[in-house]
């Protein structure tokens, strides 16, 4: 009898074992910034869109497929050509999302490595496109239109798809090496014609400035040979004075010397 109660407790803790089991694997945690879609072996996927919490499925026949609903940054190089020919090496940094309710859609055709298969290849039709509208030089001076140009093209195309873009970013743009080169040579030479231009703007400036005072000097030496023509020898008689005074003055601020108009008598020095 002992033995019949044993093994009716042990066959019900082997069935509360089971049930949790079954209760584990039929419950399923969709976290924040995620969503859920359900693949289920008999109907494939469902178009429902599982949100946030806890939910049931049936074990075996149905299974949760997770996926980050948030925003994500992506890094995507490209070598293209200009109009003119030139190599252009171009890094777009992207943040995508996937459109919750196309993710049905997304897992059947794409799969969970969505973003893998289609920003590349989007990206590299986008870029090429754009950038064959424009000279290397263009897209050194238009940078912000190019960018621009990417975003708008590459937006579009990308919800085609099922994919959101938050935000596209020109972060990388560099030309092949001879184009460099043309570059920076054709710096020099502005340069070069700029500091050649100053030089000779700067001549002509210290040309004009001693015509100027050369003028000036000829007209001071015609006023005063006028003023001299016309005053006769008063005008001398009053330079000689000037002249005399300022000679006089100059003497009196020596130590030891004395001056005296011609014909009076010279006095001895006095100690000062």
């Amino acid at each position: 009898m002992a033995s019949k109660i044993f093994n009716s407790i042990g066959l019900i803790g082997t069935g509360i074992a089971i049930t949790a089991g079954v209760v584990n694997t039929a419950l399923f945690n969709v976290d924040g910034g995620h969503r859920a879609v359900i693949f289920d072996r008999f109907a494939g996927v469902r178009e429902n869109v599982i949100g946030e919490g806890t939910h049931f499925v049936i074990p075996w026949v149905q299974k949760p497929i997770i996926f980050d609903v948030r925003s994500r940054p992506r890094n995507i190089p490209v070598i293209t050509g200009s109009k003119d020919l030139q190599n252009v090496n171009i890094t777009l940094r992207i943040l995508f999302r996937p459109m919750v309710n196309s993710l049905p859609k997304i897992f059947t055709n794409l799969g969970m490595d969505y973003d893998e298969r289609v920003l590349p290849s989007i990206t590299n039709e986008v870029l090429k496109a754009v950038v064959a509208q424009f000279d290397a030089s263009e897209m050194i001076t238009h940078r912000e239109l190019v960018s621009s140009r990417v975003s708008q093209e590459l937006t579009e195309r990308a919800a085609q798809f099922g994919l959101i873009l938050d935000d596209i970013s020109l972060t990388h743009l560099t030309f092949g090496k001879e184009f460099t080169e043309a570059v920076e040579q054709k710096q020099v030479a502005q340069q070069e014609a700029e500091r050649a231009r100053y030089l000779v703007e700067k001549a002509e400036m210290q040309k004009q400035a001693a015509i100027t005072l050369a003028q000036g000097d000829s007209g001071a030496a015609e006023l005063l040979a006028t003023a001299f023509k016309d005053a006769g020898e008063g005008l001398v008689e009053l330079r000689k004075l000037e002249a005399a005074e300022d000679i006089a003055y100059q003497l009196s601020r020596s130590r030891g010397v004395t001056y005296l108009p011609t014909g009076q008598q010279t006095l001895l020095s006095l100690p000062q």
